[in-house]
């Protein structure tokens, strides 16, 4: 049975746009199981509701809550207020004004949380608090990788029966990304004494899991990779408009020259407010994007091959702090040093290892300041061959893909890669862009049969 013109035009046509299309799904094949969880364990009863420990949990293996910050935020099942706050405050107080002897901490019904700064006095604090926000991922930082408060809340009910879980979580880290599930009751969390002998229980729990969506986070990528080698003089940039075109009617004034005189202005009144966040003001390259990692094929030993791999920031309003890359490549099973970035193999499938997660080293490199002289950092990898699977060829000495800070950054095309110079010059166009035209021209002509 034949296909007609018409058919073949549609799936062509499907073919074509999803050659192009960005996936915007939350899961994560490098971390399947990654979330933040907020865990919420009443603790104790009071007169008129309870006092709950409210801890957040970030079980991913290298996303991470920069500065400004976590805000979390939710919606009160009935009339609840919140009496007192340890460990963090809500950023507004509301309509209390019913209220005459003791005044509530917060009267909204849609109260947004946030942690309170370094250096809060030690009355004002619990454990794993006040860190301004700040939460390292699972893999870097295990210690720092959990943010906590304890709350006070008044008109909720006082027992199992009356209190009602609150609703719409949401979970801003600093900006948006997050999507956070229901809350649901499960078995009370227990809690051992500091020597070991008794463990106690709360009194009720309930957990709150969030997923991370890069396409939520960004409406546009936020860092691209260029290459180069040894063997090869062309350098392969980042593809334009990697991460949006100098020329974006929708966006101006989102990018400016190193030789602005705007420039000392814009970097100035971003550092007067350090509590915010504020979108990238980025410097106006090809891709526009705030972060490139540039990997450079190195040099070519008997038993070794070595890389250097350089992470450029090109955002003048962001310095990041504890960074990181996760880098997936076949060698990584033996990766054998890191010269000036720490290393942790990720193996999600334990039967796959060619996966690495790459971070600053403490007080040396680990703080990537905003755009400019000291704007990036740098390091070697230096590689075993495994003469099985070792080769120059097709581009195999190059990235399957990179993530900066947890999101995908955008590669170039596969068939651009730097060629051995025994090979035949390179096409001028992508072989996807070729495949593309070819298919659309086919299908053209079956149109006007």
């Amino acid at each position: 049975m034949g296909f007609g013109s018409n058919t073949i035009f549609t799936i062509t046509l499907l073919w074509v746009i999803s050659s192009f299309t960005i996936t915007t799904e939350a899961y994560d094949p490098l971390d399947p199981y990654g979330n933040i969880t907020i865990k919420w364990d009443i603790t104790s009863w009071t007169g008129d509701g309870y006092i709950a420990t409210v801890t957040i949990f970030n079980f991913q293996k290298y996303r991470h809550i920069q500065a400004p910050g976590w805000q979390l935020g939710w919606t009160w099942a009935k009339k609840e207020i919140i009496w007192n706050i340890v460990g963090s405050q809500t950023t507004e107080q509301g309509d209390c004004s019913k209220f005459k002897a003791t005044i509530p901490h917060c009267c909204k019904r849609k109260p947004t949380v946030v942690d309170l700064m370094p250096g809060t006095p030690y009355n004002q604090q619990v454990t794993n608090c006040c860190r301004g926000g700040v939460i390292s991922s699972w893999v870097q930082e295990p210690a720092t990788s959990i943010s906590a408060f304890q709350i006070f809340v008044g008109q909720s009910g006082t027992t199992n029966k009356t209190v009602k879980v609150p609703r719409n979580f949401t979970l801003n880290a600093p900006g948006p990304g997050y999507t956070c599930g229901p809350g649901k009751i499960v078995k009370p969390s227990q809690f051992i004494s500091k020597d070991g002998r008794r463990k106690t229980q709360a009194a009720m729990t309930w957990n709150v899991t969030c997923i991370y969506s890069q396409f939520l986070s960004q409406k546009t990528p936020t860092c691209c990779v260029s290459l180069s080698s040894f063997y090869n003089d062309t350098v392969i940039p980042c593809p334009t408009c990697s991460c949006g075109c100098q020329n974006n009617v929708s966006q101006p004034g989102s990018c400016v020259e190193p030789e602005s005189p705007y420039l000392a202005s814009v970097v100035s009144g971003s550092n007067l407010n350090k509590n915010s966040y504020l979108p990238p003001l980025v410097r106006c390259t090809n891709h526009m994007c705030p972060i490139r990692i540039h990997w450079h094929v190195k040099t070519n030993y008997k038993g070794y091959w070595r890389v250097k791999v350089t992470v450029t920031n090109f955002n003048y309003r962001m310095n990041y702090t504890d960074w990181n890359l996760v880098v997936q490549h076949p060698n990584f099973d033996n990766l054998t040093e890191s010269f000036s970035f720490n290393s942790e193999p990720l193996t999600p499938y334990s039967s796959i290892n060619d996966t690495a997660m790459l971070w600053g080293i403490k007080f040396y490199n680990d703080l990537l300041m905003q755009a400019g002289p000291y704007g990036n950092v740098q390091s070697e990898l230096l590689f075993r061959k495994d003469m099985s699977t070792f080769t120059f060829e097709k581009g195999w000495a190059f990235p399957r893909r990179i993530y900066f800070n947890g999101d995908n950054c955008v590669m170039p095309p596969p068939d651009l890669y730097p060629w051995l110079p025994n090979k035949s010059s390179r096409p001028n166009m992508s072989l996807l862009t070729i495949t593309s035209t070819l298919l659309l021209a086919l299908t053209l002509l079956y149109v006007h049969a």
